[in-house]
């Protein structure tokens, strides 16, 4: 019998604060362990409005140490009730003036596994993302998780490739790809991008997408939200492009084997002649 693997991604809008936005995930968490998630992912700096449209050191008070955080704790907790893999894509401070986009990931036993620091940091109009985050330590790890092994790749990251490729070298079977992106800037590559990154490195990805018109922007988060497997093929419907939805699909986690077998790109890759792409 195949390996299966139910996964679930949150696309939803801002409530005003932080306490209701936490909330409403956690509630979300709860409907997707229902419809039988094992694996759920929230959407870029999840408790929080995107405040990067902006320009403005009252922002910082969204930070949080990561593990020791009460967010991170809260949904260890949860995690360990639900049985559930959880990506806690948050705003993490190390002290004050260092601060770094960041995810967490928690095993389904509750456990805290590690974190992923978002390293390529945009800085353009509606997205001023250098004033609040520095770029990412740690590299591009995978995590061991109860369903697999799990990379991270935050927003502007799935821009470039040689994340994407590091993380399958590093053995990741599922990429979630939290983002905050807006209709007028981005929509065009939105379903370009990571399909062909999946194809690429030959493992599923879980793009998702906020929804809606926040307070500090005139554009529109267009949501869209979906998973797509190891061949570029789309799993399921798309997520709404205006609505909040919850997305849950079925992966055949078989099917990175049989892509794999097909297309050696890893066999046939030569790092040997790739030295320009390490100079600047």
């Amino acid at each position: 019998m195949g390996r299966t693997v139910r996964a679930a991604l949150l696309q939803t809008d801002w409530t005003g604060d932080k306490g209701t936005m936490i909330d409403k995930h956690e509630a979300q968490a709860r409907e997707a362990a229902k419809q039988g998630a094992q694996v759920m992912c929230f959407q870029e700096l999840f408790y929080g409005p995107y405040f990067c449209q902006v320009q403005e050191p009252e922002y910082y008070s969204y930070t949080e140490p990561i593990p020791d955080g009460p967010t991170t704790k809260r949904f260890q907790a949860l995690a360990k009730e639900l049985g559930m893999v959880l990506v806690l894509p948050m705003y993490e401070i190390v002290q004050a003036g260092l601060y770094y986009n960041t995810a967490a990931i928690i095993d389904a036993d509750g456990k805290y596994l590690g974190k992923y620091r978002k390293q390529h940091i945009p800085q353009v109009k509606g997205f001023w993302e250098k004033y609040y985050f520095t770029p990412g330590t740690g590299g591009y790890p995978v995590f061991d998780t109860a369903v697999g092994k799990v990379g991270i790749y935050i927003c502007y990251d799935r821009h470039f490739p040689e994340g994407w490729r590091a993380l399958g070298l590093n053995g990741a079977e599922i990429v979630l790809n939290p983002s905050a992106t807006s209709r007028g800037l981005s929509e065009y590559i939105w379903k370009i991008e990571q399909p062909a990154a999946a194809v690429a490195n030959m493992y599923y990805v879980g793009a998702i997408n906020r929804v809606g018109i926040e307070p500090l922007g005139d554009d529109d988060f267009y949501g869209q939200s979906y998973f797509v497997d190891p061949e570029g093929k789309f799993v399921g419907n798309q997520g709404d492009p205006y609505k909040p939805e919850l997305i849950v699909r079925d992966l055949d986690m078989d099917k990175i084997k049989t892509v794999r077998d097909r297309w050696a790109f890893y066999r046939d890759r030569r790092p040997d002649a790739y030295d320009e792409l390490v100079e600047r």
